[in-house]
Order: structure tokens, then C-alpha cells, then sequence
């Protein structure tokens, strides 16, 4: 079965990215299909990325906290990233936490979920950019959640009905591409 990692996209006190993660995991738990799991990389504490050599080629990590950040990911198949839209592009914080990584991520497949005022599809784009870098193989369907009807207050997770469906088919395609993907990581 494979192992989907639900990744939190913000770190802020106010976030609310890990309610959107835990519905997406709720969704994917009832597929029953693949193993979903929240990873919040506020968990991580990762410092501003200081690291002597690129990871594109070296994985002797000297920051302490990428050792953990990079056993995770390198346990998964797949991902799902949480996206907020900050100033039209993804947070430092999660650009961060990709940037410490490389090779974990190569050849595997993402969904991206993105959240803002525009649904984050802007954020959700660039996001694309940085993960096809990584060689990771991102899907199509896009849930797009928009600030103004999907939640109350924009602090408080209500989604519209309408985009369970997108998430299931979302999950789906990651599964699948995930599954196809793990013949080229041996």
C-alpha cells in the first residue's frame, strides 16, 4: 500500500492549513486505497536553509533537524501539499522545507490543495515549478478552496460540498501515479 504524506504548507501561529489536511485525510481514510498521514513541517522546526552543499548532491545533512525531515519523506510514495496563496506564490516556510531535500523526493507523484482569496491557484502554479525540479509528478485536479466561501471568518474550515469530489479524484490519481512511479525508484 502506499504512503501519501499530507504536507502543511504554512507554520504560522494562525494557520489554517492543518485543517485542511485533516480533511483531506479524512477523505482519503475512507478510500481506503493508500495510507494517508499528516505531515506538518512546522513539527520539523527546520532553521532558514544553511546547508554547505546543495542536496541536489549531497544527503550529509549538517542541520540536525533535516535528518528527521529527511527520513520522512523518504519513507512516503507520495505527497499532497497544503498550499495558502502568500503575495501569489507558496510560503518561505514550505519552500524552505522542500529546499532541504532532493533525492527523497525524486520520482514520486503530488496532488497540490491550495487555499487564498483567487482559491491559490497561483501559489498552487509555482508550487508545480519547484516540484517538477525535484522530478516529482504532479496531477492534474487541483482542489482550489477560496478564503471567502470555504471558510468562516477565513479562520474557520466549512468546505463546499462540491469539492470532496475533486479531493477523491485528486487522491486517486495520486495513488496511481505514486504506485507507477515507485518501478522507477527500484
Amino acid at each position: 500500500m502506499n504512503k501519501i504524506g499530507i504536507i502543511t504548507g504554512s507554520t504560522r501561529q494562525n494557520r489554517v492549513s492543518p485543517q485542511v489536511a485533516e480533511w483531506v485525510k479524512q477523505i482519503g481514510d475512507q478510500r481506503g486505497d493508500a495510507e494517508y498521514e499528516i505531515v506538518d513541517i512546522k513539527d520539523f522546526n527546520l532553521p532558514l536553509y544553511n546547508e554547505p552543499i546543495s542536496a541536489a548532491y549531497s544527503t550529509d545533512y549538517q542541520t540536525p533537524e533535516a535528518k528527521p525531515w529527511s527520513e520522512k519523506i523518504a519513507s512516503l510514495d507520495g505527497f499532497v501539499f497544503i498550499t495558502p496563496e502568500y503575495n501569489h506564490g507558496i510560503t518561505s516556510a514550505l519552500k524552505n522545507a522542500i529546499d532541504y531535500l532532493y533525492t527523497e523526493y525524486n520520482n514520486k507523484a503530488a496532488g497540490i490543495v491550495s487555499y487564498g482569496s483567487s482559491g491559490g491557484v497561483r501559489a498552487a502554479e509555482a508550487l508545480r515549478i519547484v516540484l517538477a525540479e525535484l522530478q516529482v509528478a504532479t496531477v492534474r485536479t487541483h482542489p482550489a478552496l477560496s478564503l471567502f466561501t470555504d471558510f468562516e471568518n477565513m479562520s474557520v474550515f466549512k468546505p463546499q460540498e462540491l469539492h470532496a469530489e475533486t479531493v477523491n479524484t485528486m487522491l486517486g490519481q495520486v495513488n496511481a501515479w505514486s504506485g507507477a512511479l515507485k518501478t522507477l525508484r527500484g
